[in-house]
């Protein structure tokens, strides 16, 4: 795992110091070692931090270069495949000095083009600078595990891991985008290849991104893409126990790949469904296996380690049960630091504890990230399925009706009232914003001090919306290329890379990937009653008798409570009452009231603190 970030332009780069300064920005993504490189013709410039995984010797360092065919790369990630990857290229006359994943890549380049990504395995963003081809080749895994943001505007391509990295060069503005921070207000995050800040993007996932160094242009275009049902899962028409028997299959392949490395590895144990799927098939590739599992002291909601115990008990796994101490208000301002384009999830604060105690012990850990979006985990599949059959007689405008009135006379926080002004989406077509942060009269109340507000949030989120008929699947498609991407991963990446910790997650090997949304039909993911079927049923077939299938634990802390009295609340008041706020103190007043009257605004609160923190901390103009 690492950081990387250069720069490459048609004419000479003039200004290379702030290389350097923006890779160190980034020491904690790669503590073991960096690197730096620039091209003879001074237009392409390579940085990189390390976190040695596979081949810790200086054979893995970085910027790699291949100077016989003009190849320089700077890699973050890992190729899961590359050992079958290699042995293919040996057969083809390939001769490797290194055992790294990074090599491979290169070669796989060399042989196959752009065509290579097809062949990969992994979680992964790169930078590949061709001098035969006077190309630097950009890409992105397929769920967008790894970040990578570029900026590109007159003949100039910077790019990074993350955005601070790019702050180091201080001819690059920083000016908040109208659009994407309605965005963030509404949806928690920005979607897509929108950027927080004007003139900056991202590369989504799946995406490909070719600059050409002679004429200063750049191209980017998707490479791959969530597969269709086949008719026979459209139509439900499928052999159960052969699906399963493929998922189990496939899991534990997956597992065994990702298993990989020279530094120890664990998994993350919460004694959940996809956890402890992970663990039956990681016993199965290694003879000794390490789990955590984090306690949380006073907060028994949170504490799982019973029901992680039972699964390391069952399987006998070198089991340590970490406790995480009480957090304090002063993460918040750091979080803030490390999450470059805010979104908003304040579970990365137990996100960020579990990664500090458990690099204690090891350097990599599997997760059991994207089991829900997948096979249909969340709650709010089945109250859609519910809602679309108890709406599916009354009209739509009566519906729109009452969605206007519930935005326009309950006060935000109250519970329920998401899914109220989700009743004037038409469930044929539409997903309704159940997780809206700011409906658009509160984003209009909030921003009513600054000029050029722009209400877009709505419409760009519209757009996005996957074009299916079965409204279960373009639930879990759109969780999956939205929330998942821009929500779960970046929050993971953020909060394990702070610690050093790289986090891999078998549940994403594209292979899963394609069986979930191509093979296994809706009523096999979720019901009115009942979510994550398939997997359940694999549970059934893997786990002990006792382990108990029902339960669902969000990760989450008691911020309500925090919120009440101590640190966390006078940080909140003072940030948000502050005269450089952004936002209409009015409407956070509001906020503020609506919360110790027991509404369910914190998540919001924190919304806008985090926010302000990061516009602070790196004095962002609006």
């Amino acid at each position: 795992m690492c950081g990387l970030v250069g720069i490459t332009s048609s004419a000479p780069v003039a200004s290379r110091t702030w290389l350097a300064a923006g890779r160190d920005a980034m020491t904690h993504r790669g503590p073991d070692d960096a690197g730096e490189w620039w091209s003879a013709d001074g237009r392409v410039g390579l940085a990189q931090r390390r976190l040695s995984i596979v081949d810790l010797s200086p054979g893995g360092h970085q910027p790699m270069r291949d100077d016989a065919r003009g190849l320089t790369i700077v890699f973050n990630g890992e190729i899961y495949n590359f050992r079958e990857l290699r042995a293919e290229l040996e057969q083809r006359g390939y001769v490797f000095r290194s055992h790294s994943d990074t090599e491979v890549l290169l070669a796989a380049y060399d042989a196959w083009g752009k065509d290579c990504l097809a062949r990969l395995n992994g979680m992964f963003a790169f930078a590949l600078h061709d001098a035969r081809q006077q190309t630097v080749f950009l890409a992105r895994d397929r769920a967008g595990e790894k970040p990578l943001f570029y900026h590109l505007t007159r003949g100039t391509l910077h790019f990074s891991s993350e955005l601070k990295a790019l702050f180091a060069d201080p001819s690059l503005q920083r000016r908040i985008d109208p659009e994407s921070l309605d965005c963030y207000l509404a949806m928690g995050y920005v979607p897509g290849d929108r950027c927080i800040l004007q003139g900056f993007n991202k590369l989504p996932p799946a995406h490909a991104l070719l600059f050409d160094l002679n004429s200063g242009t750049a191209k980017v275009w998707r490479y791959w893409q969530v597969p269709d049902l086949t008719p026979e899962a459209a139509a439900g028409k499928v052999n159960e126990l052969g699906l399963l028997d493929e998922l189990e299959a496939l899991l534990e392949d997956s597992v065994r790949h990702q298993l990989v490395a020279d530094v120890p590895v664990g998994v993350l144990l919460s004694g959940g469904v996809d956890s402890s799927l992970i663990t039956a098939m990681a016993v199965r590739a290694s003879t000794k296996v390490k789990t955590f599992t984090i306690g949380f002291p006073g907060h028994g909601a949170m504490d799982e380690t019973e029901h992680a115990r039972l699964i390391a008990r069952h399987f006998g796994t070198d089991h340590t049960e970490l406790v995480a101490q009480p957090t304090t208000a002063d993460l918040i301002p750091r979080l803030a630091q490390q999450f470059d384009e805010p979104m908003v999830d304040s579970s990365m604060i137990p996100t960020f504890l579990v990664s500090q105690l458990v690099r204690q012990h090891c350097t990599v850990a599997l997760g059991g990230d994207g089991g829900d979006e997948l096979f249909g985990g969340y709650g709010h599949h089945s109250r859609l399925l519910w809602m679309q059959q108890r709406l599916a007689l009354a009209p739509l405008p009566l519906r729109a009706v009452v969605a206007t009135a519930a935005e326009r006379l309950l006060p935000l926080g109250l519970k329920g009232r998401n899914w109220l002004q989700g009743l004037g989406v038409d469930l044929k077509y539409g997903l309704p914003l159940i997780a809206n942060y700011f409906d658009a009269s509160t984003r209009r109340h909030l921003m009513s001090h600054q000029d050029g507000l722009t209400l877009a949030a709505e419409q760009i989120r519209m757009g996005r919306v996957p074009a299916h008929t079965d409204l279960l699947q373009r639930a879990t498609r759109m969780d999956f290329q939205d929330y998942l991407a821009e929500d779960i991963l970046v929050k993971v990446d953020r909060a394990s890379m702070m610690n050093s910790l790289e986090v891999r997650a078998p549940m994403l090997d594209y292979r899963l990937i394609e069986f979930a949304f191509a093979k296994v039909p809706s009523h096999l993911k979720a019901t009115q009653q009942d979510k994550k079927i398939l997997l359940k049923r694999l549970t059934a077939r893997v786990l002990p008798p006792e382990f108990d299938r029902q339960r669902k634990q969000g990760f989450s802390i008691p911020l309500a409570e925090w919120l009440r009295a101590g640190p966390f609340r006078e940080l909140f008041h003072q940030v948000l009452l502050d005269e450089q706020c952004l936002f209409d103190r009015d409407a956070v007043r509001g906020l503020l009231k609506g919360q110790d009257l027991g509404r369910s605004n914190g998540e919001r609160l924190f919304a806008l603190v985090l926010f302000e923190l990061w516009r602070r901390k790196y004095g962002i103009a609006i």
